[in-house]
């Protein structure tokens, strides 16, 4: 199922621009390297035909994953446009475009994810409060709710440097700037992609904020949402290897 609550009409996201890059340049680059703690701390502790929720799902790079695990997945993100993507490539699942912090369903799920710092995207503790308020709305009694999220440490590697992101009808650019003051992330994205026209090519820009927060906002945000436990992870511990787990924080909530 796609559909578009009329809360998100018109209402649009930043990535919407830049969509097919998201899709592409990022389609084998972040799963490889959360599967290990996904593996560990989710997938671990829920039988197939399990519900999930995945939030902030994206254009479903992870949602494939968990489909294909016999899971009965439904994928909420802000963007339009990546959610048309995600329902298209990965037709197992279900899709809605929804805001994680007004997201309201009747359904209840065994478990919910959140991955790719995602959460991060939202830019006041309110803001945060509210989306684990609202998932923990949709999960049932003893559920899982994995997460990770950026902490300063992996922020301060954005230095401002443009790295690229290439194959033969594209090429993305992505530049990260980290505002400690602020503790505020800002990330340019820049999109060009062939046209049916060989001699010019179609440019999409996109600017996308994260915040900052501590460990200790984390658990907080988490408390007040009403979780009744949260564990919390590095990524050692969670089972990261690469350089991608950096200054990152691995996370599973109960209800």
């Amino acid at each position: 199922m796609f559909r578009l609550p009329a809360l998100e009409r018109g209402k649009g996201s930043p990535y919407d621009p830049v969509a097919d890059f998201y899709q592409r340049g990022w389609a084998d680059w972040y799963l490889p390297s959360v599967r290990p703690f996904l593996e560990k701390f989710f997938f671990s502790v829920l039988p197939g035909g399990a519900s999930v929720l995945d939030v902030c799902c994206g254009c479903g790079h992870v949602t494939r994953e968990a489909v294909g695990r016999g899971y009965r997945v439904t994928g909420i993100d802000a963007s339009e446009e990546l959610i048309a993507r995600a329902a298209r490539d990965v037709p197992g699942a279900s899709f809605l475009v929804a805001d994680a912090r007004e997201f309201q369903s009747t359904q209840k799920f065994d478990g919910a994810l959140s991955t790719f710092d995602s959460l991060n995207h939202l830019l006041t503790h309110r803001d945060l409060c509210a989306a684990f308020c609202r998932v923990r709305n949709v999960l049932k009694a003893e559920a899982p709710f994995v997460f990770d999220m950026n902490l300063e440490q992996a922020y301060a590697l954005d230095l401002g440097a443009w790295t690229n992101y290439r194959d033969e009808n594209s090429i993305g650019f992505v530049r990260g700037r980290y505002n400690p003051a602020e503790r505020r992330a800002r990330t340019e994205l820049i999109w060009f992609a062939r046209t049916n026209d060989p001699d010019c090519w179609k440019r999409a820009d996109a600017l996308v904020e994260e915040r900052c927060y501590s460990r200790e906002e984390i658990e907080a945000a988490v408390k007040e949402a009403g979780f009744r436990k949260l564990e919390c992870y590095s990524a050692s511990e969670a089972g990261i290897t690469d350089d991608l787990g950096y200054g990152r924080l691995y996370a599973r909530a109960w209800t």
